[in-house]
């Protein structure tokens, strides 16, 4: 078998309300969806992380730079491939941009194994640790409106995430300390005293701001606090985990193994958040958890993206070892974003219905079991979407 086409679908449509976080507004909702055709007629399909004119950019790295690499190469070769590509792209940036890319063509080949196989790819990987996932919502966006309207905003929004069925509630800061802790207080009441809520900060403060808003959140009793400080901060990290009680997270923002080797021997992080459609695809995540793990980092997935995302991690989480083992063990989390995603909720051909799955089963996500990642897009939605680039 070998590989005769790599095609990058670029998707966006118009969102009905403009969102945002600490870095910036938007109102566009992009995807950036990879397809990996062979000979033998068998597709795969994987994501790369990246929105708007960076997904147009990765475009161009996936079909103008990667491909030229690949083409006839056997695609079960997936380890190989990897390599290759990424010895070749060395030179010329071992993090950012050219491995979101490298992400959405070994996804595709992971997925392509699975359906030569006839296997999902958690039996792939080695088998299912569970075969559902307890899931987390986030909302709770930012919006050019005043503090009083976010925290009354946030409050509820909060409440109806509780009581859509998930586990936890994620929230965005980023107005500025002060104000932020306003909007932490409001979520707190929003969801009670007994749920599970998480600050994400989008690596928006200072070390010394990040104190401030972490020994409030100490006082509210959240369960971790998101990239508080810039992903090149490993100082800040090791002192924040140091001197605050909160659990902090991060990682998102962080390539490959060599970038997680960091990361972990720098001991800043109590929860690790590596994303697979940006820091190297399936192969390298399975790398990048043995390195968590062998630091005793307990992992819960960043997920941002299509319902390709969200089925290639559901498979992830599925295949990932409970650490440190036990009768009850700690458990991983599917992170879901509640704000409108047609790209998530219209994409496949089969939905994956999460906030249904959500609803009827006390906050759990099935794992997907048909072969590869487990689902497949309806191509005349693609076509629907796509942008010409």
């Amino acid at each position: 078998m070998k590989i005769t086409k790599i095609v990058s679908h670029v998707l966006q449509y118009d969102m009905p309300e403009e969102l945002g976080y600490s870095q910036q507004f938007y109102a566009r909702r992009s995807a950036h969806l990879v397809e990996v055709q062979t000979d033998d007629g068998i597709v795969g399909w994987g994501e790369c992380f990246g929105p708007g004119n960076i997904a147009i950019a990765n475009k161009g790295i996936v079909e103008k730079v990667i491909q030229p690499m690949i083409l006839g190469d056997d695609p079960l070769d997936r380890d190989v491939i990897w390599h290759k590509v990424y010895n070749l792209m060395r030179d010329h940036g071992q993090k950012g941009m050219p491995m979101q890319s490298l992400s959405g063509v070994d996804i595709a080949l992971w997925d392509i194994a699975g359906k030569v196989a006839g296997l999902p790819i958690h039996k792939l990987i080695g088998g299912a640790h569970r075969n559902k996932v307890q899931a987390y919502g986030y909302g709770m966006m930012l919006k050019r409106e005043s503090v009083e309207d976010h925290v009354a905003r946030f409050a509820d929004e909060a409440a109806a995430i509780r009581d859509m069925g998930f586990l936890g509630a994620k929230m965005k800061v980023g107005l500025g300390p002060k104000k932020d802790v306003k909007l932490c207080e409001a979520v707190r009441r929003g969801v009670g005293d007994d749920f599970k809520f998480m600050v994400d900060a989008n690596h928006c403060y200072t070390t010394s701001d990040a104190f401030y808003v972490g020994r409030a959140l100490e006082d509210l009793d959240a369960y971790w606090f998101e990239e508080p400080v810039a992903p090149e901060d490993l100082d800040g990290y090791r002192e924040l985990r140091a001197g605050l009680k909160v659990n902090i997270s991060g990682g998102e923002a962080e390539f490959n193994r060599w970038g997680w080797r960091q990361i972990l021997e720098n001991r800043g992080l109590d929860i690790a958040q590596p994303e697979v459609c940006a820091l190297g695809g399936i192969s390298e995540y399975l790398r990048v958890l043995a390195l968590c793990h062998a630091h005793f980092t307990p992992v819960i997935n960043h997920v941002w993206g299509s319902a390709i995302a969200v089925a290639t991690n559901l498979q992830l989480l599925a295949a990932m070892p409970p650490l440190p083992g036990g009768l009850n063990p700690w458990e991983p989390m599917l992170e879901f974003d509640t704000t409108d995603n047609k790209f998530r909720d219209d994409l496949l051909a089969n939905p994956l219905d999460i906030q249904g799955q959500v609803k009827s089963s006390g906050g759990y996500v099935s794992i997907p079991q048909a072969p590869g990642i487990g689902v497949e897009p309806d191509m005349e939605f693609i076509k629907r979407f796509e942008i010409a680039s």
